[in-house]
């Protein structure tokens, strides 16, 4: 069972995330990796905005491989290397759009970092579920 809450004497969440999720009588545990801007074809989504749909992409499929969907995700990480308001703006239109009606928002840290891997990758999305 995942139990999303906002505990009192903590400022409101942001945006569309939860301060603490609670996980109990679970025996399944399910660790994505970072998630990159890469479509299945190898190729590399252009600008902010199309690289996060995609880690969102990726993270549904790494969620159905393992018979889960969003409404099982506890935490995610997201990682940008675009500073600024405009893009925490854009990365919170592209998540609540992917995040839908999934029942409740994860847990969620946002870190603006200078580089990933590739200097072509603006985002990368890591994401713990349970079921």
């Amino acid at each position: 069972m995942i139990k999303a809450f906002n505990p009192p004497g903590i400022a409101p969440p942001a945006s569309r995330y939860s301060h603490c999720v609670e996980v109990t009588k679970t025996d399944r545990w399910l660790h994505i990796s970072g998630q990159v801007g890469v479509a299945p074809d190898g190729s590399i989504r252009e600008g902010l905005g199309a690289q996060l749909d995609q880690c969102f992409a990726n993270i549904d499929a790494a969620l159905a491989g393992a018979g889960m969907n969003k409404a099982n995700l506890v935490k995610m990480t997201i990682f940008v290397t675009v500073p600024g308001a405009d893009a925490v703006t854009l990365y919170r239109k592209h998540r609540d759009a992917w995040i839908g009606s999934a029942g409740h928002a994860p847990a969620a840290t946002y870190l603006v970092i200078q580089e990933l891997a590739s200097p072509k990758f603006l985002c990368e999305v890591e994401a713990v579920a349970a079921g």
